[in-house]
């Protein structure tokens, strides 16, 4: 992984895209060149680098690597000399981004690869002036980048198959969901979809037959959650349900139930309309504070699908055993194996303000596992030999935490034998050596095919006994073994 991390940038354009993606490649630890001639665009990138830093402390509790740095380019030159990507997020004009396409290939390293964000152009028009056009992809996200998964990339008739490869890796390791093109189309996939539906939007308001508010709702209290989870093609019974589906409901596409491909007129009139409509809403927030409300939105509904393995919630548990793989070092040598700290964040807290005794379990219960991934318990050796599980937690509450607060977790083992495992957890504040809480856990190993007690096996045997053999020399806790105590 760190052989191949991407590691420096060169962003050309700081507008909304290009900020999300400014946001994305820093919090990732991938430093930033950006050239801009707006003179807020370097303002505009560290808000949005701002409203990522906060979505993400409420999005993962996994430590994320050392931020990149966010440095301003002179020129597109400076910006692209020696980067390992480029990524042109320019206004959405062919000459421009053309103009800036072609310099940059003409000082970016040969191997550079080089994306554009267009929302709809197509690649071979792009790359018509470049130096080296095989090493072009159109790299499509969505607003906010730093948050929506979805990237669609799709090369042009110059394109080399293995670019398309490579970008697909890159943006993968940041956390995305490529989604290849398979020909050059205008607009690709998931806009071509969303403007069918945002014409249909208008006429429906155009006509009457809704109001601005009423189309929002159609959406986003039916279609629009169902499909965070499944696309229009997916069906119980797999060919059987499409079958099913289509014998039953083909005979309305013939129906006059949409507009279509037509677009209504946009008169002032009906501009207006669209105008009054929205203000009469009486929505009094500001900017900045429907951007940071649509992200709690999305980190809540990320995190529900993460918990259920679903979509883009598949692809941030991914992203994240990535980040566990790779962003910490939990052994100093002699002492406790030390996780990595972790903010809490303030949908943590009980009635008293306080950060749920259930956190602390799961902070703990996140620390084994960490001491299982260091020991190698890894998705293979679960599958062909097993894993450990808890049997036994004794929690002891001894301070408090808050949100904001960090925290982290010290693990000592106690005991390793042939098929139990005891631990000792003790959980600080950063900076802080005073436990707010410890906790005591007897594990068992459990056999992956008959699902009974069984020895631990191999080298994850010798890892853990080793450790054991080192913790053994650390003082021994004074809670271990207790009860609770009646005074």
């Amino acid at each position: 992984m760190s052989e191949r991390r991407l590691r420096t940038v060169g962003l050309l354009g700081g507008g909304v895209i290009g900020s999300g993606w400014a946001a994305r490649f820093v919090l990732n630890g991938v430093d930033v060149r950006l050239h801009d001639p707006a003179p807020n665009a370097l303002e505009q990138v560290q808000q949005q680098l701002e409203n990522a830093r906060r979505a993400y402390r409420r999005l993962t509790r996994i430590s994320l690597p050392p931020e990149g740095r966010l440095s301003v380019a002179e020129s597109v030159a400076d910006a692209v000399r020696g980067v390992e990507l480029v990524q042109e997020s320019a206004p959405e004009r062919l000459e421009l981004k053309q103009q800036l396409l072609a310099d940059a290939s003409r000082t970016a390293a040969p191997e550079t690869l080089i994306c554009s964000s267009t929302s709809g152009l197509r690649p071979s028009l792009l790359q018509a002036d470049m130096d080296r056009p095989e090493r072009f992809v159109v790299a499509h996200p969505f607003n906010p980048v730093y948050m929506l998964p979805l990237v669609e990339l799709c090369g042009g008739e110059r394109t080399a198959p293995e670019t398309l490869t490579r970008a697909a890796d890159i943006y993968r390791r940041l956390g995305m969901h490529p989604l290849l093109v398979r020909k050059e189309v205008d607009g690709f996939i998931a806009n071509r979809l969303q403007e069918a539906m945002w014409r249909e939007a208008l006429w429906l308001v155009h006509d009457d037959l809704a109001t601005v508010q009423e189309v929002d709702d159609a959406i986003r209290y039916s279609f629009g959650l169902r499909r965070a989870i499944m696309g229009p093609f997916r069906f119980a019974g797999g060919g059987s349900g499409i079958r099913r589906f289509m014998q039953q409901w083909a005979p309305t596409l013939k129906w006059p139930w949409s507009k279509l491909t037509n677009v209504p007129e946009l008169t002032n009139a009906f501009l207006d309309k669209l105008a009054k409509q929205a203000d009469d809403r009486g929505e009094t927030l500001t900017t900045l504070q429907i951007e940071q409300q649509r992200d709690d939105c999305y980190v809540a509904l990320l995190q529900g699908l993460r918990s259920q393995g679903y979509g883009a919630g598949e692809t941030l548990a991914l992203w994240e055993q990535g980040l566990r793989d790779t962003s910490f070092q939990v052994d100093d040598g002699c002492g406790p194996l030390r996780m990595p700290p972790a903010q809490m964040p303030s949908d943590w807290l009980d009635s008293n303000g306080h950060v749920n005794e259930s956190r602390y379990l799961q902070l703990c219960s996140e620390a084994t596992g960490t001491l299982e991934r260091y020991v190698g318990v890894n998705s293979e050796y679960r599958s062909k030999c097993g894993a450990f599980y808890t049997v036994e937690t004794h929690l002891f509450h001894l301070g408090e935490l808050r949100a904001g607060d960090r925290a982290q977790v010290l693990t000592q083992v106690l005991g390793a034998e042939d098929k139990r495992l005891h631990v000792f957890h003790v959980l600080i504040r950063e900076a802080d050596e005073k436990p707010v809480a410890m906790a005591e856990q007897m594990l068992i190993h459990v056999d992956a095919t008959t699902r009974r007690s069984a020895p631990v096996r191999g080298e994850v045997r010798e890892r853990l006994l080793k450790l054991a053999e080192r913790h053994a020399k650390l003082p021994r806790p004074e809670r271990v073994g207790a009860s609770i105590r009646q005074r």
